[in-house]
């Protein structure tokens, strides 16, 4: 279980395919403090660490991640957030997140609002997912509140601080990000679809 707060930019070194599965290898501040089997969120897809070596580590994603994920889109250079998971009993200052993505959206808009931006991102209703005014929405594992929520597509506000210490400051119109919704709000739709 994840937090959405971001702890470090880890920087993607190497890629390898192997039969269907991704090999991920990564450079991060935090390396050092990692160990092998541990979960970590990479730009909120909950990972296991395969391999340690000096400063970079290895994850690898299976063809379902891949497949409902952004993973494998990226490049060898490419920044990803990262965030250990929560240790119980710490507190927690973003929402309850899983790691585990519901599906992707694009970006179709960024707002420069003189001091935080305004990031429009669109997603397929199709799927049943939705977000609420004011709820939360994981965004590439970063926990933030939804503004303009509509049946496909929604808002949230970035601060500076979000802004510089996440890879929000790599996306464009175009850029394609995952999305975890709200555990709590999909547990409660599915209650009441089953009614």
């Amino acid at each position: 279980m994840f937090t959405g707060i971001i702890e470090d930019l880890g920087v993607i070194t190497h890629l390898e395919k192997e039969q269907d599965n991704l090999h991920l290898t990564l450079q991060s501040r935090i390396t050092s403090e990692l160990k092998i089997d541990q979960s970590l969120a990479h730009n909120g897809v909950c990972l296991t660490l395969v391999s340690l070596d000096n400063d970079s580590y290895t994850v690898t994603a299976i063809q379902e991640t891949l497949n409902k994920t952004t993973l494998s889109t990226l490049s060898v250079g490419d920044t990803v957030n990262l965030e250990r998971a929560m240790k119980l009993g710490d507190r927690l200052d973003g929402h309850i997140v899983q790691g585990h993505v519901d599906q992707t959206a694009v970006c179709t808009d960024i707002v420069n609002q003189d001091g935080s931006w305004l990031y429009t991102f669109e997603y397929d209703a199709s799927k049943n997912n939705m977000t609420i005014e004011k709820g939360s929405i994981t965004v590439n594992g970063v926990s933030l509140t939804v503004v303009n929520s509509k049946k496909n597509s929604f808002s949230v506000a970035i601060i500076p601080y979000t802004y510089e210490h996440t890879n929000f400051h790599t996306f464009k119109k175009g850029s394609v990000v995952n999305l975890e919704f709200d555990v709590l709000g999909k547990y409660i739709q599915k209650l009441y679809e089953q009614r």
